[in-house]
């Protein structure tokens, strides 16, 4: 019994495995039939784009000059304010306030000054995360639009991106990269 399930087993893997029998060229047709289609792949480094595409370079500049006028602005206003707070408390302290009412006005507008410092430096990061938010949209359209124009005859099943913040790539050859491809239409369609 357990020679015929041997050879039984044998049988079955001499069969599967097309071993060399008259239907070795069957089984080599068969294979070729079942291989998957190649699939054309490429990729974009997005650090690269980010950092050589004017429009990124341009934006990226105003964005960092906002965001550098608005930290100003607070950090100035703020030292204003703790300037008043100071000679509030001194004034205090000494008693050169004429009155209590007098000495609560002036508590209450430094209060109401501090709140409305804070709603400014709320305002202006909600400000600048909308503005980040728009360039983000924008670039993202721009490099589809480019990646859409250089993939136009259909060269490319899929495209993918690498970043150093976001890279899911392992390996990839040098040849499956045109970063340098869609940088230059980037430039180009933004020159004009």
């Amino acid at each position: 019994m357990k020679k015929i399930s041997f050879l039984l087993c044998a049988a079955v893997f001499t069969l599967i495995s097309c071993g060399k029998t008259a239907n070795q060229e069957q089984c080599a047709t068969n294979n070729e039939t079942k291989r998957q289609p190649v699939i054309t792949v490429a990729f974009v480094n997005i650090d690269t784009l980010l950092s050589q595409y004017n429009l990124a370079k341009i934006s990226n500049e105003k964005l960092i000059k906002k965001q550098e006028d608005a930290r100003l602005k607070i950090n100035s206003q703020t030292r204003q304010l703790q300037n008043e707070m100071q000679e509030f408390q001194r004034k205090f302290d000494n008693n050169a306030f004429l009155s209590r009412e007098r000495a609560e006005s002036e508590y209450a507008r430094l209060q109401k000054k501090e709140v409305e410092l804070q709603q400014l430096d709320r305002t202006l990061t909600q400000e600048l995360l909308q503005e980040q938010q728009t360039l983000t949209q924008q670039l993202r359209d721009s490099i589809d639009a480019a990646i859409t124009d250089i993939n136009k005859e259909g060269k490319y099943e899929l495209i993918i991106s690498t970043s150093s913040v976001n890279d899911n790539v392992l390996f990839a050859k040098k040849q499956y990269d045109i970063t340098n491809e869609v940088l230059e239409s980037l430039n180009n369609r933004y020159h004009k």
